[in-house]
């Protein structure tokens, strides 16, 4: 059970928790929607990288959804889910080097889209979290 009751508002368990203010969860939903239907990077991509993230985080709620794959279709998959791991491990301690090899993949645009989902769907996650939000 969560720690405060669902609201009406939301279509979802996590919306229904945002959903006692209103305005954030419109604002929340529009950043959703704003990674889901635009951007350079592959949804695919995207998803390993949240189901990384999820288990990283530790949402009960995220990693309902599944585990990450062990295995990606390509390079730029696998550098975006090793990213997302050592943002998880200490975001604070990210050498230079790490975006010289993003680089070898991404072109700024895509990091920039990168490290921003990566942000997004982290507070996302850790909101699921502290609001101990189950599938």
């Amino acid at each position: 059970m969560a720690r405060i009751p669902f609201s009406s508002m939301g279509a979802t368990p996590f919306q229904k928790l945002l959903g006692h203010n209103p305005e954030i969860l419109k604002s929340w939903n529009a950043m959703g929607e704003t990674f889901e239907s635009t951007g350079r990077l592959r949804p695919e991509l995207k998803e390993q990288v949240r189901r990384t993230l999820a288990f990283g985080n530790g949402c009960e709620y995220c990693m309902a959804k599944g585990k990450p794959s062990d295995v990606h279709v390509d390079a730029k998959e696998s550098l975006a889910v090793a990213f997302a791991t050592i943002v998880l491990q200490d975001h604070q301690n990210i050498d230079d080097t790490v975006f010289q090899v993003l680089r070898e993949e991404f072109d700024d645009q895509e990091i920039a889209e990168l490290c921003a989902y990566i942000c997004f769907t982290t507070a996302s996650q850790m909101f699921g979290a502290m609001m101990k939000l189950e599938p």
